[in-house]
């Protein structure tokens, strides 16, 4: 198997003022996990879902109808504390099958390109230990700090009070790991007690300049700054919907 993709899905849809779980809120009248679930599966052997014991059964039961549903595999995070541990409950099934290539997307993540996913194949053709794209926009959520190299020293956080610069570089909420760096450097860095200043909780982020340290991070230019949009609200809904419509 070459690939796996993590998809964490225990979110709540409560900011886009809906009851459903986030990953099945309708973007262009389908659910979000359905346009991620058509971006990847030409590319992608196998699915892993995050999902919380709230919203399972209704996960599952969406997924029963699907024509993927035989290549779909299911944990739970029980308690919401960031996404390191959410990406961390796929362990045992990444373990079982293998991939070479171990890629995360976030469930709302629905913009990415094509072109970005071919990229992404291409470099991680010579197993680095991580690959994702990257985004410069203005007031920027994210940010990562570079050495004079260029290789990835820190990430600010907005949503943790950090400091932020008034144009940044961001990512797009998609990346890829290989097997070892999932398997054996995740893990050593999950057990560091770090948590956000401002949310207690664990990020997956600050694993990028923990293995720039150690390994192989790549990076590369997003096609289109909407790709690294989020659905986090009914206006990051409906943009994104207008991003679709213009495309097609």
């Amino acid at each position: 198997m070459n690939r796996a993709l993590i998809i964490p899905a225990a979110g709540r849809g409560s900011r886009l003022q809906s009851d459903l779980p986030k990953v099945l809120y309708p973007i262009a009248g389908r659910p979000m996990l359905d346009h991620l679930l058509d971006l990847y599966a030409g590319v992608v052997e196998r699915f892993v879902l995050v999902v919380s014991h709230e919203f399972e059964g209704l996960v599952r039961d969406h997924c029963a109808t699907l024509a993927l549903a035989g290549r779909i595999d299911y944990t739970i995070q029980h308690r919401p504390d960031g996404m390191l541990p959410a990406i961390l409950t796929a362990t045992p099934a990444i373990a079982q099958h293998q991939p070479e290539s171990v890629w995360i997307t976030w469930c709302d993540q629905v913009g990415i390109r094509p072109g970005t996913v071919r990229r992404m194949i291409e470099l991680t053709a010579g197993e680095p230990d991580l690959v994702f794209p990257t985004v410069l926009k203005r007031d920027p959520y994210i940010h990562f700090d570079r050495d004079a190299a260029g290789r990835i020293t820190a990430v600010r956080h907005r949503r943790e009070g950090d400091a932020m610069p008034e144009t940044g570089e961001g990512d797009s909420g998609f990346f890829a790991l290989s097997r070892r760096a999932f398997l054996e450097h995740l893990p050593r860095f999950a057990a560091e007690p770090v948590h956000g200043a401002a949310t207690g909780e664990r990020n997956f982020l600050p694993f990028i300049p923990w293995i720039a340290q150690r390994g192989t991070v790549l990076t590369y230019a997003v096609e289109d700054e909407l790709e690294s949009l989020g659905v986090n609200t009914a206006s990051d809904a409906r943009q994104i919907e207008e991003y679709f419509a213009a495309r097609s």
